[in-house]
């Protein structure tokens, strides 16, 4: 992978930003964009823009034929085969979202939920609110020191046979890449549905749902070099078919009177209304730049940025890094000791380093740590090791302001 060559892609990262250049260490929360998602994004509505399905002019047709070719596009990106559905949502959250309240429809009082304690908000929050409303048990298994799941606990509580399990591949915090296809083949052996939260993994390793058996596989096209709302939702057509509708409108019916309505066959039963069109056009354009480049090029760039970052890193005065560096994406959180985390971006960002402080929309991972938030790093394909050095450099002068 030419590195340079990639970088002229990202027009953005030629910025200056008070007065340095641009280090952009922020993509576990969103990437950039290359110029040929930027320049699809543009085609569409100078010489494309229509609304889709249904449509009987030219451009409707042209417009519904792209639309659905960046779905069969997506649905190959990951492996999806023709067990599968791709739905389009708006991101990740409205994925899990859909899924956790369709499957309420599904719980009854004394149900289990499975989460786990590294799970983003997104994947924990709905699937506690869906046990509110139906009385089912929600259980988040715990975490061993090294960041990993405690899989120990997790597999004895598949025993009990819970009604689905939700979990991320990659710890959008820790960076933890997590053994999806063997959890899934245990869960799957005790009846037990799982749905996998990809949005830190969709760009950064090859995903197959196929070979994974996923039940549900989401993720967000923002954190995979593509336009914001727009979303993924990888369901098996036989839960896709079980669950009601998520919601109801124009485009998800078959047939309506004032007696009933009948809903349209998947994957349209869930994508009510009009659907982000244009973005769903440039994700297919994103994934292809994803392609071109290759998942071996990537995996390796990225994994020779994390291993450089967590060497220079713990030359730091006060450095705390959290989880250990196997099986490990490209995103490290640390504190440095007596600092306030966010203190320490701000003066990042002074020096024109971009990275992310909080609790990281995770907070019972937070609580697990004994600490209320971190300061993140995350990379992308056009990261460097130069921007490192300078990541290294600012923190350093940020310890000496700090502790």
């Amino acid at each position: 992978m030419n590195i340079d060559l990639v970088r002229q892609d990202f027009a953005i990262l030629a910025r200056n930003v008070n007065g340095y250049p641009l280090v952009y260490l922020d993509n576990a929360a969103t990437t950039q964009k290359p110029k040929a998602v930027t320049d699809e994004l543009q085609q569409f509505y100078a010489s494309l823009n229509s609304n889709i399905h249904r449509g009987v002019h030219h451009l409707s047709q042209e417009a519904t034929a792209a639309y659905e070719d960046s779905r069969s596009y997506a649905a190959e990106f990951m492996g999806a085969g023709t067990g599968y559905t791709v739905l389009f949502t708006k991101g990740t959250t409205e994925s899990v979202n859909l899924v956790a309240s369709c499957f309420s429809a599904l719980l009854r009082k004394g149900d289990k939920v499975l989460v786990t304690v590294a799970d983003h908000h997104s994947n924990f929050v709905p699937w506690q609110q869906a046990c509110l409303r139906t009385q089912a048990s929600f259980e988040a298994v715990p975490l061993l020191p090294d960041g990993s799941i405690d899989l120990e606990i997790l597999y004895r509580s598949l025993q009990e046979s819970p009604r689905i399990l939700a979990l991320p591949h990659v710890s959008n915090v820790i960076g933890k890449v997590n053994p999806i296809k063997d959890i899934i083949e245990e869960a799957h052996r005790h009846g037990t549905a799982v749905l996998v939260d990809g949005a830190q993994a969709i760009a950064h390793l090859p995903v197959s749902v196929n070979e994974l058996d996923a039940d549900f596989y989401c993720w967000s096209g923002h954190k995979a070099y593509g336009p914001t709302g727009i979303g993924v939702l990888c369901g098996k057509n036989a839960w896709l078919e079980k669950l009601p509708p998520y919601q109801f409108g124009g485009e998800m019916i078959e047939d309506v009177s004032v007696e009933r309505t009948t809903f349209a066959a998947l994957p349209f039963k869930f994508e009510a209304g009009t659907p982000p069109i244009a973005e769903a056009i440039a994700l297919k354009t994103a994934l292809q730049y994803i392609k071109a480049i290759g998942f071996d090029s990537i995996q390796e760039h990225e994994e020779n940025l994390c291993r450089y970052a967590l060497d220079r890193l713990e030359g730091i005065k006060g450095m705390e890094i959290y989880g250990d560096g196997k099986d490990r994406a490209g995103v490290i959180s640390f504190n440095i000791r007596d600092a306030y985390h966010y203190d320490v971006g701000l003066i990042l960002d002074q020096m024109g380093v971009a990275v992310r402080t909080g609790h990281h929309c995770a907070q019972p991972l937070m609580r697990f740590l004994g600490i209320q938030g971190t300061v993140r790093c995350s990379f992308a394909i056009y990261n460097t090791l130069e921007e490192i050095n300078r990541l290294t450099e600012a923190l350093g002068k940020a310890a000496k302001m700090l502790i």
